[in-house]
Formats: C-alpha cells, structure tokens, sequence
C-alpha cells in the first residue's frame, strides 16, 4: 500500500499486514485516526490533507455557509461540510470542501450507511484551492466527481479570483472576476453561490 504527503511526515497506524485496506479497515483506520484529513483514491492510495490556511478556512466556510442556509430554506436536500466523505462509485474516498444531496437520494440511503462513509456522489460540490493545492489534482478530482454522478461542481481559485463551473454533458466554463454569483439552474432552484465574499483580507 503506497501512503503520500503533502506536507510533513505524519504518524498514523495501520491495520496489520495490510496490503491494500478494505472499505471497513479504511473507516476504522480514519476514525483511529480523527486528527488527520484523509481521502483515498480509487487504486487505494491514502491521502493525506493538509489542513486550510486561515484565509482558506474562511473561504471554505462562506461557501457551505451559503449552501446551508438555501437548503435549510429550501427543504430540496441536504448540505454538508467539509468534514464528511462519500464513497464514489469508483472506490474512491472525498470529503469536498462543500457539498449538497438531493433529498430523495438522501432520503433512499439505508440508515446504516449514513454512519459511514455513504456510497453516494453528492449532486453539488464546491472545492476551494488553496496555497498549498495543486491546480491539476483538483481539477482532476472535479472530473472525477463528474464521472461518478456529480451533477453540478464548482472549482474556486480564490487568490486568482476564477472560477470553473462543471456540469454534466457541457464543456466546463472558466468564470473570472469575484464581482458577482454563480447559478445553479434547474438543479437547486434560487441557490447561487456569491463569490464577492471570497474578496477581502
């Protein structure tokens, strides 16, 4: 099993002897483990996060301030926050910086599965780059999301101050410029996502 780093080494304990972790040992491996933010890709690969600046913090939580808030409103789904990981129908692991599930596909997942890692693809992400992200792995796992039932993905480069939107069976769409909001559509009705809060010290 190959783990890697993004930034200092870590130590971390592993189940015994194990070449590549199933999906329980995984769990009981994060929940060993509750200091460190880990994904896992679809070979298996562990990964380990670095946590957000203090700038990347704020960001991060404007976004899923303003999805919670239009789902609460709304009653269409659910919101989540970065904490969380979904199981992707490729194997994969990812805990988007925010996300948002329909409440029908939330509503049909069986109650024990909502106390793991649930095999759902949220229908809406937001990831946020911050300083210490590669532009290519993130838009890589945008692609991803994409190809495991996503919907709808937002890629925020806040000190560049642009914007991809992804949407299925379109071409994605660079957005520049924090003076204004990003729409969702047909697919969360009245929810757009403002980016002029993501400006500012």
């Amino acid at each position: 099993m190959r783990v890697t780093f993004s930034e200092a080494d870590i130590v971390f304990e592993l189940p015994p002897d194990a070449d590549r972790m199933s999906e329980s040992e995984f769990f009981e491996f994060c929940i060993a483990n509750t200091e460190l933010n880990v994904e896992r890709d679809k070979h298996g690969t562990i990964e380990i996060v670095a946590p957000v600046t203090y700038h990347g913090g704020r960001i991060e939580l404007h976004a899923a301030g303003q999805l919670y808030l239009w789902s609460q409103q709304t009653g269409l789904g659910y919101a989540f926050s970065s904490s969380v990981g979904f199981t992707l129908p490729n194997g994969a692991v990812r805990s988007p910086d925010a996300s948002w599930v329909q409440k029908s596909r939330h509503d049909a997942l069986p109650i024990g599965e909502k106390e793991k890692f649930a095999h759902i693809c949220p229908d809406f992400v937001v990831e946020i780059r911050s300083a210490s992200d590669s532009l290519l792995r993130l838009k890589t796992k945008m692609t991803e999301y994409m190809e495991n039932g996503c919907r709808l993905a937002f890629l925020i480069d806040p000190s560049k101050q642009i914007a991809w939107i992804y949407e299925v069976n379109k071409e994605v769409v660079e957005i520049s410029g924090f003076e204004q909001k990003l729409s969702v559509g047909e697919l969360m009705p009245g929810f757009s996502l403002d980016l002029s809060v993501f400006v500012g010290d």
